[in-house]
């Protein structure tokens, strides 16, 4: 299953020209591609589908949406790792 996930950016960098960030879901850190939402900052939730940012969240629903994912057992199939 592919499921965009919901994950805060907690920092931002240039990779080559390409706008990249750090994005924690729920104690998972992974790198992800922001070049799609040129406006979205540091302490912003987003959903996040293959490791591309595809859109800005509020906080509120990114977290019940993450909560959720880890009562079922969806994080760890779709971030690959175990928390």
């Amino acid at each position: 299953m592919c499921l965009a996930v919901p994950g805060q950016v907690i920092s931002i960098y240039d990779a080559v020209g390409t706008r990249m960030g750090r994005v924690n879901f729920g104690g998972i850190i992974k790198e992800v591609c922001l070049a799609y939402l040129p406006d979205i900052a540091v302490g912003d939730y987003t959903m996040v589908h293959v490791g591309f940012a595809i859109s800005r969240v509020d906080e509120d629903s990114a977290r019940k949406t993450l909560y959720a994912f880890q009562q079922m057992g969806l994080l760890d199939e779709e971030l690959g790792e175990s928390q």
